[in-house]
């Protein structure tokens, strides 16, 4: 039973998170002794406590050598959620591809290293750094946009970021993102997500601006989440928790926007009660389930 437990977040998320009152609330109703702290915070000895959960990490992005730094630091002396081996390979929106080539339906997307000449498709159309978080750095373009989504392309990969290309999809700006939350590896609960992405310009907030509603998923929605969330399990065994974007392609077809295994808002105000205890019942399970003997962990 986990005794002592460190909620990690972020200095510009503080008070941002509107999962970490009801998660805590739970968790002290089970007798767990929990602190909220920044992950960059010198000062934290991780060592003391049972468990430390990654949050609201909101700005890892922008400091990546950094962050990498910290899991490591972690790893060595405490229990990491979700584990860091886990945590390394979603850092990288590169996983689309690994998530495409088993079978799972994704965004159509083209992967394009710092290094790398880029192209655009016809239409409308988005970049996003392949390590990001929030919608930073990422925008929507037109065909007439071009030069501007090239400057935006150059200073990504002139920082060494990789970057990705989607079209805009068509359905997106009548229906949203349908995210889907997974506790303990069985789907939990959905929203339906409104996005401001901005056109043409990048946001200088933590996040983008977003509307959020419950949202039922529907069976074609949780199949194609679970078929993300079975190529997860298989390679490093069951994450305390996950979210996937769905959204629908130009064909009518759901699929796979981003798959979040570090710091997704899980949306605990749709989840109900037993939601959120059941995410409390994770973080206190010991040893961790994504742990389990058997599974590979990298």
């Amino acid at each position: 039973m986990i005794e002592r437990l460190a909620w990690v977040t972020a200095r510009e998320a503080r008070g941002r998170d509107d999962d970490e009152p009801l998660a805590l609330s739970a968790l002290a109703g089970m007798g767990v002794s929990v602190e909220v702290l920044d992950w960059d915070d010198p000062t934290v000895e991780w060592g003391r406590f049972d468990r430390v959960v990654l949050r609201s990490v909101w700005d890892y992005p922008e400091r990546l050598p950094q962050f990498l730094a910290w899991l490591a630091q972690v790893e060595a002396v405490s229990d990491l959620v979700n584990p860091p081996q886990m945590v390394r390979w979603n850092l990288d929106k590169f996983y689309l591809a690994e998530l495409a080539d088993a079978g799972v339906p994704i965004t159509p997307t083209t992967f394009f290293r710092p290094h790398e000449e880029t192209t655009f498709p016809d239409g409308d159309f988005v970049i996003k750094p392949a390590v990001g978080a929030g919608s930073r750095d990422a925008a929507s373009y037109g065909a007439q946009d071009r030069a501007v989504a090239r400057a935006h392309i150059a200073r990504l990969q002139a920082a060494g970021r990789a970057v990705l290309i989607q079209p805009l999809l068509r359905s997106v700006a009548k229906e949203g993102e349908w995210p889907l939350v997974f506790l303990d590896g069985r789907f939990s609960h959905a929203a339906n997500k409104r996005v401001s992405l901005p056109r043409a310009s990048v946001i200088d907030d933590l996040f983008a601006a977003e509307t959020t509603t419950e949202h039922a998923a529907t069976e074609t929605q949780v199949a194609v989440a679970q078929a993300a969330m079975d190529v997860v399990g298989a390679r490093w065994g069951t994450p305390a928790f996950a979210r996937v974007d769905l959204v629908r392609d130009d064909s009518g077809r759901f699929c796979v926007l981003e798959l979040e295994l570090i710091e997704p808002s899980l949306f605990l105000p749709f989840a109900g009660a037993a939601g959120v205890q059941r995410l409390a019942a994770t973080l206190t399970r010991w040893p961790a389930a994504s742990t389990v003997e058997g599974v590979h962990t990298g």
